[in-house]
């Protein structure tokens, strides 16, 4: 390894000025060429800053990683998006020949030695600035899964949905829709502390607002669970004046609305179109089948591990992915209009 020293005796200056120079000290007086001497031996003696030498070192390679879930277990069978966002992070793990070790929620925070045993941390889903900062004290490596923590040095891979809300609902209106209704839930902290919108209920009213016609009799939000689809959409649906067309924030509650519509004797589309989102296993199954956009849960766990391994392998700036939506169209709604 070249020293500071051997480059100072072949340009027959002092340690302490190759060290400034490397170090591009502006307040070092020496001519430029003296300077430069100094560059070009450094460069051909092969010399690497202790930052540089730093980076190539070889790094322990990753074998545990621990995923932290903002559900409970029951929450998350109940919810296929994040089964497969799960799915898709252990398939991952197994290609790359690593041990992926579930840590749900419970009342109380996880044991920090499970986390500390662990080469790395995927957190799965919301957490709050508390969690953020006690999770990023315990882990080696951390990266997001389907939400980006405020603080923008720590790593995260994600959808937009805000974005993905705005396609849809721009779909429907170029569909002839005009009065579009949306069901949806309040996004609750882990210590029940604080109660927000959802992101896609935000993009929502800001889309409808934007264009003059939001109507807070049209737009619901409760739990998100299938029984609070079906009670919201009997309440909308029970408006003097209905909507043509109902958003649910994701398709289990799709699925209650389903269920409401069919009770009440309407049609679907013919008397209310709906679309949602996620595209789960059961949205091709439903009659009719339901228009939905997909979010790619299973890439998602995916890109989390290989970002992981990324900064286990040396990367020290922090990346934010953000993976596309797509529209799958099915007979709940009318077929889209040829652009």
């Amino acid at each position: 390894m070249v020293t500071l020293k051997q480059i100072a005796s072949a340009v027959g200056v002092s340690s302490a000025t190759v060290s400034r120079v490397l170090n591009f000290d502006a307040t070092l007086s020496v001519t430029a060429l003296t300077r430069q001497s100094i560059i070009e031996t450094a460069e051909a003696m092969n010399y690497a800053t202790p930052r540089n030498r730093n980076r190539t070192a070889p790094q322990r390679q990753p074998t545990k990683v621990a995923l932290v879930h903002f559900l409970r277990p029951d929450q998350e069978l109940a919810d296929p998006y994040y089964v497969g966002l799960r799915l898709g992070i252990e398939r991952r793990c197994a290609a790359l020949q690593l041990e992926a070790v579930k840590v749900y929620h419970t009342d109380a925070m996880p044991d920090p030695k499970l986390l500390q045993a662990a080469s790395g941390v995927i957190a799965i889903g919301m957490h709050d600035d508390a969690e953020v900062a006690w999770l990023k004290r315990h882990s080696r490596f951390l990266v997001f899964a389907d939400f980006a923590a405020p603080d923008d040095e720590i790593d995260a891979v994600q959808s937009d949905r805000s974005l993905a809300m705005r396609k849809l609902l721009n779909a429907l209106a170029n569909m002839d829709y005009r009065r579009i209704g949306f069901i949806g839930w309040w996004d609750h902290s882990h210590a029940g502390q604080t109660v927000e919108w959802e992101e896609r209920g935000l993009a929502y009213v800001a889309w409808m607002r934007k264009f003059g016609v939001f109507d807070p009799e049209i737009c619901r939000l409760d739990r998100n669970t299938e029984e609070s689809g079906y009670r919201l959409t009997k309440a909308i649906l029970s408006q003097p004046s209905r909507p043509d067309a109902l958003v649910a924030g994701n398709d289990n509650m799709a699925v209650g609305a389903y269920r409401a519509i069919h009770e009440l004797g309407l049609r679907i589309p013919d008397d209310i179109a709906i679309a949602s989102f996620n595209d789960i296993s059961v949205a091709q199954f439903l009659n009719p089948p339901l228009s939905t956009v997909r979010l790619p849960s299973e890439e998602i766990g995916e890109n989390a591990v290989d970002l992981l391994m990324e900064r286990a392998a040396g990367r020290e700036i922090a990346k934010r992915t953000i993976l596309a939506s797509r529209m799958i169209w099915r007979g709940s709604t009318r077929p889209p209009k040829a652009d």
